[in-house]
């Protein structure tokens, strides 16, 4: 019998932030229990630290220099090939509930890059359909008529942008719960707070109760879809995808003081380094009064900002907790766990005062670029692998459980044997792309930028720049002291250049290669 898929993504999350990641203080108990009964990886990374191209690379198993979505505003081409859809030619039901962002969510038309000025005819081809179907324009008022399959998807129900003002799905859904629904939702209908990130927007205490929020109503859809393939013979694949953590943070109801700022613990990073250089700038834009914090970039946060950013993330992460919970307890009761694969990730992490900094950004540290990734079925044998693990490695294991051949092109490598104790090497390195939108840190250009995880080291180069970063992870975890121009380290950082040189050399797109029509 082919195994059905429950996989559970969460959007923005750094992996310390759970109980089964080492964290003593968060509660989230479902997740944590996922992680007892099955295998869970201590070092799986992205391919890319943004959210679109690295949930694109999910979806394809392929780094964003070869799928095309360099940054956020590049939708993803309808013509790319993703696991849900050679799954579902394969005969399963495959369905996405939540947060999608392969297109673009925002009222502007998909953007060129940043560095190019914008000419009659782009130099690619590009594929026709319909590029707006995540936008919120699209959505203003009415249901948007998708275009089924999406990327896969033979059902959709989208969840667009992030806090409680969410559109798409989510908020006709909300909307015919009840009337007045609009008073309740954003920043302006928000209720009184004192804290510094909600007088610059970056969290406000929402109206919205907990039943009715973004997610519980993921929770809800993906528990119905449950119950209808309970009745159902085929297999299916279903995504079901938070759109929290992410900021602005609105848990609901309790789960907004269940944690207090003021027992929240500064990173041990906080007052531990001497910076690299993009660092200090942020540093000295908040010291001198002018940090941005208004928008989705990293700022360097004063130690207020932080406790209150902490323990507003871990309001949502065991709001979301719980309602895994609901979904988990559905499958049970519909008789489906015993041959469903459950998985759980994140698109990418986030500082959370790492550093001095909240949010993401072109600073490669652990708590951005490292992800959770459990993945808990029958034969899953309960250990925790070590070895390094990329984003694009989901999508071909997926694949081999399934028993489904993955497409050329595809550029990751399945972990199964691990999962299953069969023989298996993880990998030797990890590369990580960054094709940055923002001009910022001081630069004269917005970032472009390279990381080669290695099992000891973490190495980063940019483009335009003299300096790096390196980093040794056995001895410096925290990654506070910049070994660049170490004397004794320039060995070293020489060799892991070349090694992230290979990386780069080893990841080529051979989608249009002849091995695809001989």
């Amino acid at each position: 019998m082919r195994p059905n898929f429950l996989m559970f993504i969460v959007d923005q999350l750094c992996a310390d932030h759970l109980g089964c990641y080492g964290n003593t203080t968060v509660r989230t108990p479902n997740i944590d229990r996922l992680a007892e009964r099955g295998w869970t990886s201590s070092n799986t990374y992205v391919a890319t630290p943004i959210c679109m191209p690295n949930r694109s690379s999910l979806m394809t198993g392929r780094m964003p220099s070869a799928h095309g979505v360099r940054h956020n505003g590049l939708p993803l081409g309808l013509e790319a090939v993703t696991f849900p859809e050679l799954l579902r030619e394969a005969g399963y039901a495959t369905a996405l509930i939540g947060k999608s962002h392969l297109q673009t969510m925002t009222d502007h038309a998909p953007l060129p890059d940043p560095r190019t000025p914008r000419r009659a005819r782009d130099g690619a081809r590009h594929y026709p359909g319909d590029y707006l179907q995540e936008s919120v324009a699209s959505w203003r008022g009415h249901e948007y008529p998708m275009s089924l399959p999406y990327y896969g998807f033979g059902h959709a129900e989208i969840g667009i942008e992030h806090g409680d003002d969410i559109n798409g799905h989510y908020r006709q859904w909300l909307r015919g719960k009840c009337a007045d629904a609009e008073t309740w939702i954003g920043r302006s209908n928000a209720l009184p707070s004192d804290y510094e990130l909600a007088a610059v927007g970056q969290a406000w205490r929402t109206r919205v109760p907990e039943a009715l929020h973004p997610s519980a109503w993921v929770a809800e859809r993906t528990c119905d879809r449950l119950r209808a393939y309970a009745r159902n013979d085929a297999p299916f694949f279903l995504y079901a995808s938070f759109p929290d953590p992410h900021h602005p943070y609105t848990p609901p109801g309790r789960y907004w003081d269940m944690y207090r700022p003021e027992d929240m613990a500064l990173p041990a990073s906080y007052r531990s380094d001497t910076p690299p250089p993009h660092l200090a700038w942020l540093r000295r834009q908040r010291d001198a009064g002018r940090a941005h914090k208004t928008s989705m970039a990293c700022f360097a946060a004063t130690e207020r900002e932080v406790r209150e950013a902490i323990a507003l993330n871990y309001g949502a992460i065991s709001f979301i907790d719980a309602n895994i919970g609901r979904v988990l307890q559905t499958l049970e009761e519909c008789g489906l766990a015993d041959n469903t694969i459950v998985i759980f990730t994140a698109d990418h992490g986030e500082y959370g005062g790492d550093h001095q900094l909240l949010f993401k950004g072109s600073l490669h540290y652990r708590s951005l670029i490292r992800t959770p990734l459990i993945w808990a079925a029958p034969d899953a044998r309960r250990v925790r692998e070590n070895g390094l693990l990329s984003t694009i490695d989901i999508a071909p294991t997926i694949l081999e459980a399934a028993g489904v051949e993955a497409c050329n092109g595809m550029q990751g490598m399945s972990f199964l044997p691990s999962i299953q104790a069969r023989p298996f090497q993880a990998r030797d390195a990890v590369l990580i792309e960054e094709e940055g939108q923002r001009t910022y840190f001081g630069f004269d250009a917005p970032v472009r930028m390279r990381t080669l995880v290695h099992p000891r080291y973490r190495l980063s180069v940019y483009d335009g720049v003299e300096w790096g970063e390196l980093y040794d992870r056995l001895d410096d975890p925290l990654e506070c002291a910049n070994l660049w121009d170490s004397a004794a380290h320039r060995g070293i950082r020489d060799a892991l250049i070349q090694q992230l040189l290979r990386q780069a050399m080893a990841h080529p797109d051979t989608a249009l290669s002849p091995l695809a029509v001989a």
